[in-house]
């Protein structure tokens, strides 16, 4: 009886067991990949503006939220370059 609830398409699983290692690993180099990038990006942020001083000190809310914009708008690029 409990087997009938345990199938694939029931648990919501797209793949394979067999194949969820190669899926997982592929998964985590992508996310490092991202991270990686994504540090890079807020790096050279902040060479160019003094985040900390503006946002923390001046408290310039209106640079946060450019550079919020900045850092989503990365993030989109990065998963569309991911998921290809």
């Amino acid at each position: 009886m409990l087997s009938n609830f345990l199938t694939p398409a029931l648990l919501g699983l797209v793949v394979r067991f067999d194949a969820l290692g190669e899926i997982l690993v592929t998964t985590l180099i992508f996310v490092v990949i991202g991270l990686l990038f994504f540090t890079l990006a807020y790096f050279i942020l902040s060479r160019i503006f003094d985040i900390h001083h503006e946002i923390e000190e001046d408290h310039n809310t209106a640079l946060a939220i450019i550079i919020g914009a900045i850092m989503i708008g990365i993030s989109i690029i990065i998963a569309a370059a991911i998921h290809g």
